[in-house]
């Protein structure tokens, strides 16, 4: 009996709530159909593709009705509540699918659609994991250079930056150095592919080509600037890590701000600092 899987199994017994079945009639290991589940035109002997899970009280049981997600898949569920020690997931059985607390990568909640594949606690009981999620996702995705793709956020790293699934399938990162702050696990993006690893993992860019992303990091730079009375306390010449702290800009793009910013004599630049003129 293969916990969390599709197995093909052999009606051997009817009681009233239901059938037994088996993987032979000489097995001693058998699993319960309830009644509501079981075919019209099943007779005694004949075998049947079931899904394996455990009921309300961990008991072994077997369903005609197709789950979301089985053991080894990687599949999007959506949350159904989040409580004391883990939330539930909607799985499309009638037993709400566990997702333990020391499972999750993130803050969740209700309403949320994640990333998630299946585990056998050690009471062997079927839950959910966020985690491990990087290892079952596809290398050998359709997409190029300069392609847009859609993708779901999956965990952050503060090492390597933000992880994405695209299409819900193939690995792809978008590097530390773009600003994420906005960003929460399960929210859907849509980037631009900026290299393909050899081993075909994706790089992503949330940004748009410099000269289109230009105009939104200036007015992003004003903003900043008027919330500092006018006066920025650093110039272009600071360290990539203030500016990336004060601006969520890198110092390329806060580079480009500037000098736009500049050109259309918005802002000065004397004695080291960032000063708005109009």
């Amino acid at each position: 009996m293969k916990l969390g899987e599709y197995q093909e199994l052999t009606y051997i017994k009817k009681v009233d709530f239901g059938i037994y079945l088996a993987e032979n009639r000489h097995s001693e290991e058998k699993v319960l159909l309830p009644a509501k589940q079981v075919p019209k035109d099943l007779k005694l002997g004949d075998t049947l593709n079931v899904f394996l899970y455990k009921d309300s009280r961990d008991r072994l049981i077997a369903t005609t009705n197709e789950p979301k997600l089985t053991m080894g898949e990687l599949k999007v569920l959506t949350v159904k509540e989040v409580g004391k020690i883990g939330a539930f997931l909607d799985w499309g059985l009638e037993k709400d699918l566990f997702l333990p607390y020391k499972e999750m990568v993130g803050r969740i909640e209700a309403g949320d659609e994640i990333l998630v594949s299946l585990y056998i606690d050690k009471s062997t009981r079927l839950c959910a994991t966020m985690r491990g999620i990087y290892h079952l996702l596809s290398l050998d995705s359709p997409y190029k250079k300069d392609d847009t793709v859609t993708g779901r956020v999956y965990e952050f790293s503060d090492n390597f930056g933000t992880f994405v699934a695209v299409d819900d399938q193939y690995s792809a990162r978008i590097p530390k150095h773009e600003d994420h702050s906005y960003l929460k696990i399960g929210d859907v993006i849509e980037a631009k592919v900026t290299a393909v690893k050899e081993d075909g993992k994706l790089d992503l860019t949330l940004r748009e080509k410099a000269y289109l992303q230009m105009d939104k990091d200036a007015e992003k730079l004003l903003e900043i600037i008027d919330s500092y009375a006018g006066v920025l306390p650093f110039s272009e010449k600071a360290s990539p890590e203030v500016i990336k702290r004060e601006t969520g800009l890198s110092k390329n793009a806060f580079k480009r701000a500037v000098g736009h910013l500049y050109k259309e004599r918005i802002i000065d630049l004397a004695g080291g600092k960032i000063r708005r003129v109009k």
